[in-house]
């Protein structure tokens, strides 16, 4: 796959308690939970590419029932930044039950530092794109965010 740049700024959303122990901008969970794309070495950040998307994926990974004080943020990808692109054609293994094929490339991706993103599938919103962000690569620095917004939830999701 090989390293392209964003040709526009792009958003991403990324839920979380911003009174929780780690900031909601932050890799640590992913290395005492690793998802699909990384390992417990490899920190990375997880984000949605929409705010639906980004919803969808924490009622998944929480089971449908949700902690208190959850809050969202966007995250401005800026125009030039690095990415790779994986897609169902690119890796088909990449929704394997295993994660194995999933796992090994993003892990390779982040410890090689080539690229600032790896743009996935989403797993439970097959149309959309999650975006896996190298808090270790040089171009992180230039990933902003904005402050803490609390989610509304309708709560006929939960019925």
């Amino acid at each position: 796959m090989s390293i392209q740049r964003l040709d526009r700024t792009l958003h991403g959303y990324r839920i979380g308690d911003p009174d929780g122990t780690y900031p909601i901008f932050d890799a640590t969970g992913s290395t005492i939970n690793p998802g699909r794309w990384n390992d417990t070495q490899t920190p990375v950040i997880y984000a949605g590419e929409h705010y639906s998307t980004a919803m969808l994926e924490k009622l998944v990974h929480l089971g449908g029932l949700m902690p208190p004080n959850q809050h969202f943020i966007e995250i401005d990808l800026p125009k030039g930044l690095s990415f790779v692109r994986i897609t169902k054609d690119t890796l088909p293994e990449w929704a394997s039950a295993n994660q194995a094929a999933a796992r090994r490339y993003g892990v390779a991706w982040a410890r090689a530092c080539n690229a600032a993103l790896l743009i996935v599938p989403s797993y439970v919103a097959r149309m959309e794109h999650n975006i896996v962000i190298n808090p270790r690569h040089e171009e992180f620095a230039s990933i902003q965010h904005s402050l803490p917004a609390p989610i509304w939830w309708d709560e006929r999701l939960f019925e």
